[in-house]
């Protein structure tokens, strides 16, 4: 239970705004409004991992009954397509579909069938053959592909210092490589849309994370005026980054909108969720260390090797922590990628962060072995105020106090340096730490407020084309307003998702709770100022709103206001800090090992809302006990399809699977970061989680597992370190 001394504004914990909404049922979600005479759309994927269709016959599902359309690239729409060889994926990216008979990928969409209902589009899909020419050489293995790797042009490298010579003068070193595995997102909701098309005017009902981006990508393929574009997305059942871009369902339901002349719904199956909209890209971390007998630092680099599509490049920034995290006078970062026959891979909660972070500080543990250094100690020793990747300072840092705490906490000083030394049964027991840290992005977002007068009280309605995919959009924005304005939250209502709302950057990043919060405050203290000034009333003078709304004899007032980064801002770096504590006990027998407990501390500026806070938290290193204990996504590597393609096969963790969980937020304020103090605070709790687990596996057992998932089979085989007491 949290308490808190605030009924209503900004830092209570209260229950969220829409939560009646939710557990009703009466929160719409893209494809539960109610618009007449629609038809359906089901996608038709692939079979083969590269080659071209050399024929179609759509005939048996063309005479269905119920059916409208079958689409192919033989009668789909031109669309824009893309010019550039090898384009980076972006948010706003075009997404053409269907325009040639070329196949990149096993999976990729072929074809559409349209039809009166779900049932008769999803049985006529089966019935649309397509004929090969098969490429007998695909790039689907990636251990055999490294050869074709080449440097992108998305993220180059970068090096300061000399790491040659940062090796040489360490007394100790380590080189060790880390392979995190394909994932995917899948979040509750899967991807779905409701389109039509009217008069060369799109109106798009589709769970998208960013909807500003949505109308620019959409208006861009179909080369239309982005204001005849709306999206409406008032509710996303979750995302983790898979809903940042728009995938090529949007696209393919539009078009059969357009066709048809009625509107189209189309729902990506939870199937096509792991060919169709996006994953996490393997990765392969090279990490070179070295250190002096007294814990500094002297020399870290870090290589990554990744893949891409063969049609688009994308890179998840793995070293982006390596380059700031700690102070390190030699440091190398490095990126290659593979082109291969699968979709392109795209941003998964912590890009960068959630993988790289595995790899940092999985090797500064190692190095704290190496030393027989306390590993607490070990990052204490080289922390930094400056970021030297960037060369600013931070605008603030409380890395060194999330690590104490959190050591106090958890009882950091009960654990052994020696691996093996603490059991209980069959049970080995060990103690792993690990450091976070995520950026904590500001943009520029803007917002209206409506103020109303009824019976001597306020009501105030804010908008944005902001959205809510699960983290409490709604009702830290309504917070926002009822601390600005002066009236409970009760009177606050929040309407977000709609494009024709004023523009913010929507969700992703860990940037929405700054950005939101900052133009929601901007429109309301607008409001104030304007109605103040207006009756010559001064900008200190603390009259209430409903005051002011009668001296300016008003019943309605309206303001728009944005907020954007201050130049103090852009001088200095901007991140959340935390540390995390497991505590993992291992079966010597079976491999089997249960997360007993966890600690999370997080510095991550003014907790605007507490209670919603912590659910980040908990589903952050949720998602992390999931990277360490289950999830992967396995490549078939004979025909380059995926093995694991359900919740069957594909493994999140349950709440068996999580721990006993204590959350510390430090208090911290941080105005640089934007004038509220807030920082991001979703994507930091899944940083490092796994490296956090990994050691402690290591401190239990002594073996250093350095391939995620950890599974029982890789712990018995795994051997024992060197220098541990088996």
């Amino acid at each position: 239970m949290m308490n808190t001394l605030k009924a209503s504004g900004v830092g209570a914990s209260i229950n969220r705004v829409e939560g009646r909404l939710k557990v009703r049922g009466m929160a719409k979600y893209a494809t539960e409004f109610p618009v007449e005479n629609k038809a359906f759309a089901q996608g038709i994927n692939s079979t083969i991992a590269k080659g071209e269709i050399i024929a179609i016959d759509s005939s048996e599902a063309e005479g269905l009954d119920g059916v409208l359309a079958v689409i192919t690239y033989k009668n789909a729409e031109k669309l824009n397509h893309l010019e550039e060889e090898m384009p980076l994926l972006a948010t706003t990216t075009i997404a053409p579909v269907l325009q040639s008979a070329k196949v990149n990928y096993y999976g990729e969409y072929v074809g559409v069938v349209v039809a009166e209902t779900f049932e008769q589009a999803q049985y006529a899909a089966r019935l649309v053959k397509f004929e090969y020419k098969e490429d007998p050489d695909p790039t689907i293995r990636f251990d055999e592909s490294k050869s074709k790797a080449y440097k992108p042009k998305g993220n180059s490298d970068y090096l300061r210092g000399d790491m040659e010579a940062g090796l040489a003068e360490a007394d100790e070193t380590l080189d060790a490589t880390y392979i995190t595995p394909i994932e995917h997102h899948h979040p509750m909701e899967l991807h779905a849309i409701i389109a039509s098309w009217e008069n060369g005017k799109v109106t798009a009902y589709s769970s998208q994370q960013m909807v500003n981006e949505s109308t620019i990508a959409i208006a861009d393929t179909f080369q239309i005026p982005k204001k005849d574009v709306r999206v409406i997305t008032p509710f996303v059942g979750g995302g983790f980054g898979s809903k940042l871009n728009t995938e090529r369902h949007v696209i393919l339901a539009i078009m059969a909108s357009k066709l048809l002349g009625r509107p189209v719904q189309m729902t990506v199956t939870r199937q096509q969720m792991f060919t169709n909209t996006g994953m996490r890209q393997q990765n392969e971390q090279r990490m070179q260390l070295g250190a002096k007998m007294d814990g500094s630092l002297t020399a870290l680099s870090h290589d990554t090797l990744s893949h891409t599509s063969t049609y688009q490049e994308y890179q998840e920034p793995c070293g982006m922590i390596s380059k700031m995290l700690y102070q390190v006078p030699n440091n190398q970062i490095t990126y290659r990628l593979i082109p291969m026959n699968f979709q392109t891979p795209f941003a998964m909660r912590a890009p960068g962060e959630a993988t790289g972070s595995f790899a940092l500080e999985s090797a500064m543990d190692e190095m704290a072995w190496k030393l027989k250094m306390d590993p607490v100690d070990f990052r204490i020793k080289n922390d930094t105020q400056i970021d030297l990747g960037a060369d600013k300072p931070f605008s603030s840092r409380l890395l060194i106090e999330c690590l104490r705490i959190g050591a106090d906490k958890f009882g950091w000083e009960n654990r052994s340096m020696q691996p093996r030394s603490k059991q209980e049964g069959n049970w080995l027991i060990g103690y792993g730490v690990s450091a976070a840290s995520r950026n904590s992005p500001y943009q520029e977002s803007s917002s209206k407020v409506i103020l109303e007068l009824e019976n001597e009280k306020v009501y105030a309605t804010v908008q944005m084309d902001a959205t809510d995919i699960g983290t409490g959009s709604y009702t830290i924005i309504a917070q926002t307003a009822s601390e600005y304005l002066g009236v409970p939250v009760a009177q606050v209502t929040v309407e977000l998702g709609d494009s024709r709302f004023p523009i913010t950057p929507g969700s992703g990043g860990s940037w929405g709770a700054a950005s939101y919060c900052n133009g929601a405050r901007a429109a309301c203290q607008n409001a104030i100022d304007t109605l103040k000034q207006n009756k010559n009333i001064g900008k200190d003078q603390d009259i209430p709103v409903a005051e002011l709304l009668k001296q300016n004899k008003l019943k309605k007032y309206e303001a728009e206001g944005s907020a954007a980064p201050s130049e103090a801002f852009k001088k200095h770096s901007v991140f959340s800090f935390g540390a995390n504590f497991s505590e993992v006990w291992v079966d010597k027998h079976t491999g089997m090992y249960r997360i007993k407990r966890m600690v999370n501390v997080a510095s991550a500026g003014n907790i605007l809302n507490p209670k919603t806070a912590y659910g980040q938290i908990i589903g952050g290193l949720t998602m992390g006990v999931g990277m360490v204990l289950s999830e992967q996504t396995r490549v078939e590597p004979n025909f380059g399809n995926f093995i694991t393609r359900s919740l069957a096969d594909y493994h999140v963790p349950v709440n068996l699977d999580m721990a006993n969980i204590e959350v510390i937020f430090l208090p911290e304020e941080d105005k640089i970061a934007n004038e509220m103090g807030v920082k991001g605070i979703g994507e930091l709790g899944i940083t490092s989680v796994a490296a956090s687990v990994a050691n402690a596996i290591f401190n239990a057992t002594g073996k250093r597992m350095r391939h995620l998932p950890i599974t029982p089979e890789k712990l018995i085989e795994a051997q024992v370190e060197p220098g541990v007491v088996a």
